[in-house]
């Protein structure tokens, strides 16, 4: 007797052929995922980096934004209320009857004399309240120096009364908005100058580390002439150069342009020294033997491997270049009246006096300046680790 067996031709399906695991309408094989998303996944598991992050877009928005969030204009003063002290911010108010009802409002001034040395001061009177509103009328400005509005985000419905929530300094201009026009500068400095910074520095470093004899001999001897110079007394010489009739924007431009010349030189030293590490893999030697371009295998072979890396230079390079102006402006070699930036602030509340009887001159700009520096840290510790998905 023959025995026939039959087979089944259809294909076998098992745990061998699964469905990717979905997790709402994120993949979680990593093996599918391209870099980009691999690098979002695991940075937006990161809390503090991503809160760091949002802290970060807080503060360029109101520097985006600082003629329609502040509440009046950086240069409107009262001199009446010199170094008057910060007004609360109240939600209801109570009637005579007993009844409250939700009205915005702040608390008003009340004028002391110093009986000792007749000195008229104002102190915060909780029994008198200062209207205030959103959107509303008050000092005109000029929007991005494009067209001209008056509309505040938050002031005093009546463009004649005091809302002063930060205080006010040694001229009677209110401190937050000064602050708040000072966000725009002291964080655009800051990106300006880590884009110069990092254009040097890796076209410079890529360069030398790729071509290595005498270019990179010539590039590092200027790199070291550079950094061995001593930078307060070279500030110091290039801020006394800056002719006093040009106008407060093209000093803006000159200090971002100072300050960005001294931050590359460490970046395009580790440029180089990864792509003399770099220039030998097999990677690169087959780009050349396709028919790439040195200068296709420099910006598209090599400088992609170093991503994570630049990741992490730039975002610590960002506070450093905050700190440097808001350093150069308090020691009086940097930016300058009329330009409003928190180096600026801190300048003119650096004497014992003021620190003494105004302490919110000093503590709301150093405060500012602690936590972008600190959100900048945690933001870049984020990215730099997420730039490296692969990584356990």
């Amino acid at each position: 007797m023959t025995v026939h067996a039959f087979i089944d031709e259809q294909p076998e399906t098992g745990p061998a052929i699964t469905p990717l695991k979905v997790e709402g309408r994120r993949t979680t094989d990593t093996g599918s995922a391209g870099q980009w998303q691999l690098i979002w996944q695991k940075f937006s598991r990161n809390k503090v980096a991503v809160f760091s992050g949002w802290v970060i877009l807080f503060f360029f928005f109101i520097g985006i934004f600082a003629e329609f969030l502040a509440p009046s204009v950086p240069d409107a003063s009262r001199p009446q209320f010199t170094n008057a002290p910060p007004q609360q911010l109240g939600f209801f108010v109570t009637e005579e009857d007993g009844s409250r009802r939700f009205q915005l409002h702040v608390t008003g001034y009340a004028m002391e004399v110093d009986p000792a040395s007749l000195r008229r001061t104002y102190v915060p009177d909780p029994e008198q309240h200062v209207p205030v509103g959103l959107f509303v009328r008050g000092a005109p400005y000029k929007m991005w120096g494009l067209f001209n509005a008056d509309l505040h985000l938050l002031g005093p419905l009546n463009p004649s009364d005091t809302m002063y929530l930060l205080g006010t300094d040694r001229l009677g201009r209110d401190l937050l908005t000064r602050l708040i026009y000072g966000t725009r500068i002291s964080m655009s400095i800051g990106v300006v100058g880590v884009c110069i910074s990092l254009l040097l520095g890796v076209v410079l470093g890529a360069i030398s580390g790729f071509y290595g004899g005498i270019v990179d001999t010539l590039t590092q001897r200027v790199i070291e002439v550079i950094s061995s110079m001593p930078t307060i007394p070279l500030w110091l010489g290039l801020a006394a150069a800056i002719p006093l009739s040009w106008s407060p924007l093209t000093v803006y431009f000159v200090i971002t342009l100072i300050v960005s010349l001294f931050g590359w030189t460490g970046l395009a030293r580790e440029v180089r020294g990864r792509f003399f590490a770099l220039r030998g893999e097999d990677f690169v030697t087959a780009a050349k033997l396709d028919g790439s371009s040195e200068r296709r295998v420099i910006f598209r072979h090599i400088l992609p491997s170093l991503t994570s890396h630049i990741l992490a230079v730039v975002t610590l390079a960002l506070p450093t270049m905050i700190v440097a102006e808001t350093a150069l402006s308090f020691l009086g070699i940097g930016l300058k009246a009329p330009i409003v930036s928190w180096g600026v602030l801190l300048q003119e509340a650096q004497n014992v006096r003021t620190i003494a009887n105004a302490p919110w001159q000093l503590i709301w700009p150093a405060g500012t300046v602690v936590v972008t520096v600190l959100a900048y840290n945690f933001l870049g510790d984020g990215m730099r680790d997420a730039a490296d998905p692969y990584e356990s």
